[in-house]
């Protein structure tokens, strides 16, 4: 996916003049900006002078950005001695409940400015675009081009460009990290071990990249979607898999405006703005991804159905929304599916052959050692906390770049009959801890943030090893 900040030239409010905006009625009819003032409210909660500063995309520049990132790297942050409110987005999802999905993307745009993007799959999230269109705001979309879309997608995309009069920007997956994919495992993996591998390097990758150029994103999300997996996703929330621009766990803010929409409200909704749709929705596809992982759905079937249709329904989902898959509970804690002798079971993560399993005796034999042949950096952590869940795709790349420097990576599960040993012996105060194990000491050193990005992960290995 790439992202791209779009904003159509008919919605903003800085049009240079008369003829243009006698256009802009022309285009649509009798429309009015939209009379908010129950929306716009005190509780927005933002910052005017930053929202001043930043200047509405494409109103004096070329309609193209190069990227998000570079676009991102020149927002304005609010002087010193502005104070800007933090706001309770669980208060505020309960709000917005029972709201309407144009009311909820006003307020998103409106909140955010120039700090969020919609993300755009090619399918019929386009109704994410529309509603941004009727807000009257300017507006950003973003999308990934995996290398694997079908032709009709590819086809849509400038469908869409051309109807609202915007450019999507795309973000592309790594070609080193494609090529060393392909090269060592084919072009179809995917069928023999799962679609999770690929999805990491062609999606999620470049999403992580993307958003860490945003202070929020709006995603097209619905709980109807996949009822296993996603029925419990809020209209708005801080995002628990994900970084933002700032940095740090709870740095982005993720909008889903359509989570209590169903899905043939969505359809009813395009038909009546008379909104352009992906070709293959005719030919049976409901949910759209990458061509060898997608195929039409049958009548009956759900529409999660036609994707990695040769896996397990639990795992038909790629690792973008994966904070807002629904975990099996043990008493409502999240700790697992309960067996009738009491032991429970929970899916393990860090699973990849660059990240060492470290047993008690294993991690107890790296403690004792006064002289390591190479530096070790291990993770304590608990496969049912959501917060090493969203550090993982992080703490994977970083196994893999550190794959042959001459330091070791590996996890340590310290959850169970293990924490109070961690606690006692490996520094663990929360999940994840990370500690790092340098070649000539015998004490561990603990990773001191909770910025668990990539980059800052390296940063760290760097200055120890």
């Amino acid at each position: 996916m790439a992202l791209a900040f779009s904003s159509s030239p008919a919605i903003h409010g800085s049009l240079s003049s008369s003829h243009e905006q006698s256009k802009v009625g022309s285009q649509f009819g009798s429309f009015q900006h939209l009379d908010r003032p129950h929306i716009l409210s005190a509780s927005l909660n933002v910052s005017r002078r930053r929202s001043a500063a930043v200047k509405p995309l494409n109103a004096a520049e070329p309609k193209r950005n190069k990227s998000i990132v570079p676009s991102a790297a020149t927002i304005v942050a609010p002087e010193v001695g502005d104070k800007v409110e933090e706001e309770d987005y669980e208060k505020l999802a309960k709000e917005l409940e029972n709201a309407s999905p144009l009311e909820i993307m006003d307020k998103a745009l409106a909140k955010f400015g120039n700090d969020i993007a919609i993300a755009f799959s090619g399918a019929e999230d386009v109704a994410l675009i529309e509603y941004a269109r009727l807000t009257g705001r300017p507006f950003r979309v973003f999308s990934l081009d995996t290398g694997r879309l079908n032709p009709e997608t590819y086809k849509f995309f400038d469908t869409v460009e051309r109807h609202y009069g915007i450019h999507i920007e795309y973000m592309f997956p790594d070609a080193v990290e494609v090529q060393a994919l392909v090269r060592s495992k084919g072009l179809f993996s995917f069928y023999e071990d799962g679609h999770q591998e690929c999805c990491r390097v062609r999606k999620v990758r470049p999403l992580r990249r993307a958003l860490k150029g945003l202070r929020a994103w709006i995603t097209g999300q619905r709980k109807d979607q996949s009822p296993g997996t996603r029925s419990e996703v809020p209209v708005v929330q801080v995002d628990p898999a994900f970084e933002g621009l700032d940095g740090g766990l709870g740095s982005l803010v993720k909008w889903n405006p359509v989570a209590s929409v169903d899905g043939k409200d969505i359809w009813n909704f395009l038909r009546a703005m008379n909104v352009p749709v992906n070709l293959l929705h005719s030919q049976g596809y409901v949910s759209i991804g990458c061509e060898p992982c997608t195929r039409p759905v049958l009548p009956g079937q759900h529409e999660r159905e036609g994707r990695w249709w040769w896996e397990d329904a639990k795992a038909k989902e790629c690792g973008l929304h994966k904070g807002n898959l629904k975990q099996d509970t043990l008493n409502g804690n999240g700790n697992g599916a309960v067996h009738a002798n009491g032991s429970t079971t929970v899916a393990d993560i860090f699973d990849t052959k660059n990240i060492v399993s470290l047993s008690r005796p294993g991690i107890e034999n790296l403690l004792k050692l006064d002289d390591r042949r190479e530096p070790w950096l291990v993770v304590l952590y608990a496969p049912w906390c959501q917060f090493c869940q969203a550090m993982e795709g992080s703490y994977v790349e970083l196994a893999e770049k550190l794959a042959g420097s001459g330091v070791k990576v590996a996890k340590f599960r310290a959850d169970g009959d293990q924490k109070t040993f961690a606690q006692k012996e490996l520094q663990l105060g929360s999940f994840p801890t990370i500690l790092f194990f340098p070649k000539n000491s015998t004490r561990p050193i603990k990773y001191p943030t909770e910025n668990r990005d990539v980059d800052s992960l390296m940063a760290f290995v760097n200055a120890l090893r």
